[in-house]
């Protein structure tokens, strides 16, 4: 398990009262990211482009911030496009996309991802787009492979699926899945927004098309992330400007370009990793010997709260309590007989535990599992850089509000 103290000062925004158990709306930044960000607007705040010493520099930094991106996803620099959110940048593919296809080919959504890979594909049923929806199994709270079988058709064009719920935090078998869209002659395009904070993500053993994540909950600043494999995103229409080339990726899905000192700050997260790969028995690639030590350090973490959880009768935890690291995330939402969500993070406010309620734009889901009257779903997610003490202090607290 990691040493927290050592953790906890490369955060600055967790030397506060609140231990904070929300963290899959966000991380906190590694503080090698803000060192980033302040260095690059203190210094090179300038257009890049130019000839000049200081607008090279931008630029190398703004390169640097690519390919660390890149390396955090085993991705190549030309397969990784950047952009605002994961939603915004699953609109400009769903519209990139959508130039090549005919009117009455199909996508197939889920009803368990989170907005983010839903929205962007639905909105295209208004140009002639067929939609499908892949729906959970309420008794498991899982997609499954026999269902999506009776959806694929001569006309699949794409899937879109999560690798893991933001709500339910059970992990899908996201190369299984990929495999089998591949075979069908579609492409696929996995939410790995609630799995990528949690595990290494590597997209060429998923062997996915398409894979989003959101950086700033892999403790970096508010960038997004799209990979897409090379040929993948080159079939793709550009959403830039006109003179930008249909050869020019990834800019020609980059429509103003990058935030230049929020992508400049990215190898800071890389700074991290490797601080922790430093400390770590895992050897080889530094990437994955930090997240092997998440993985243990969050099984630790979470064994408590998911003891708790499934100590009380009237509390039922979506996707289970099995504290599997090969199953599940430590992001445990779960409803309590007789509760509105709302009601227990507001009574943990008044202990300074933040913990949230709602449905967490995973909108369908809730509608499908019966939970939108009662207010969707209290959710507690954890992050390795909690401490055990927090987790204590959380169950101490939680006990009587869910009559454990």
């Amino acid at each position: 398990m990691l040493d927290s103290d050592f953790v906890r000062a490369s955060f600055p925004a967790l030397d506060t009262p609140w231990a904070l158990f929300d963290n899959a709306g966000g991380s906190v930044p590694a503080r090698a990211v803000i060192q980033r960000t302040v260095d690059y607007m203190s210094r090179i705040q300038v257009q890049t482009g130019a000839s000049y010493d200081l607008s090279v520099e931008a630029g190398s930094a703004i390169a640097a911030g690519r390919s660390m991106a890149a390396r955090l996803l085993n991705a190549d620099e030309n397969e990784t496009v950047l952009g605002p959110s994961s939603t915004a940048l699953c609109y400009r593919l769903a519209a990139s996309l959508r130039a090549t296809w005919k009117e009455g080919d199909e996508v197939i959504v889920t009803n368990l991802d989170h907005e983010a890979n839903v929205g962007p594909w639905r909105a295209l049923e208004e140009t002639g787009i067929v939609i499908r929806e892949w729906r959970l199994r309420p008794e498991t709270m899982a997609l499954e492979l026999d269902d999506l079988e009776e959806l694929l058709t001569d006309r699949t064009r794409l899937v879109a699926f999560t690798h893991c719920s933001n709500v339910v935090g059970v992990i899908q078998d996201a190369a299984a899945i990929a495999r089998r869209v591949r075979e069908a002659g579609a492409l696929s395009c996995a939410d790995g927004v609630a799995y990528a904070p949690h595990r290494r993500v590597d997209v060429k053993a998923l062997d996915v098309d398409f894979y989003l994540v959101s950086l700033y909950k892999v403790f970096g600043p508010h960038v997004g992330m799209l990979y897409g494999r090379r040929d993948a995103l080159m079939g793709g229409r550009s959403v830039n400007h006109f003179f930008v080339g249909e050869g020019e990726v990834p800019y020609k899905y980059e429509p103003g370009g990058v935030t230049h000192e929020l992508v400049a700050a990215l190898p800071g997260i890389g700074d991290y990793l490797e601080a922790v790969a430093s400390r770590s028995a895992h050897g080889g690639d530094p990437i994955e010997a930090a997240f092997a030590e998440f993985t243990e350090t969050e099984r630790v973490l979470a064994a408590p709260l998911l003891d708790l959880l499934e100590s009380a009768p009237r509390v039922q935890v979506l996707g289970g309590t099995d504290n599997d690291p090969a199953r599940r995330v430590p992001t445990v939402a779960f409803t309590t007989e007789g509760k509105h969500a709302s009601e227990i993070p507001e009574a943990l406010d008044k202990s300074q535990l933040a913990v949230r309620w709602g449905h967490f734009y995973a909108y369908r889901a809730m509608e499908a599992l019966g939970l939108i009257d009662q207010g969707g779903v209290t959710r507690i997610s954890l992050l390795h850089y909690n401490t055990p003490a927090e987790v204590e202090r959380l169950t101490r607290a939680l006990a009587p509000l869910i009559g454990a």
